[in-house]
């Protein structure tokens, strides 16, 4: 039988959800501060494609870099104007992308629900 890897991927969304909730709000909260350029992070499934594997940390004082707060860059590819003060950041795009997140975290948390369930009825039979 084969190791269910749904739980896994889930659990990796969730934790690029999480990284990219808290870039958009740190892009929200730099709105006003000058020369200050918005920040994105990479697609979930490109930085899924690119968290392959990493060193292990041998003991429990290493440090352990977390892959996808490498996947955070500045500036946008689709870059909207900048402001007379340098700042990058368009504030409704930004609060657009607040609602995405929430929905795509609705979305996993609902899959996982609907999954935890189905294992369930199926170890109670």
């Amino acid at each position: 039988m084969q190791p269910i890897q749904l739980f896994e991927l889930t659990s990796k969304q969730a934790h690029w959800l999480t990284v990219r909730q808290s870039v958009v709000a740190g892009n929200i909260a730099n709105v006003n501060t000058p020369g200050y350029a918005s920040r994105e992070v990479a697609a979930f499934e490109a930085v899924l494609e690119d968290t392959g594997a990493r060193m292990a940390a041998t003991h429990p004082r290493h440090i352990r870099e977390d892959p996808l707060r490498g996947a955070v860059r500045t500036g946008n590819g689709d870059a909207v104007e900048v402001l007379p003060s340098g700042n990058s950041v368009n504030l409704p795009d930004e609060l657009s992308k607040t609602g995405e997140i929430k929905r795509m975290y609705e979305l996993n948390t609902g899959m996982v629900k609907a999954f935890h369930r189905m294992m369930l009825l199926t170890v109670r039979k």
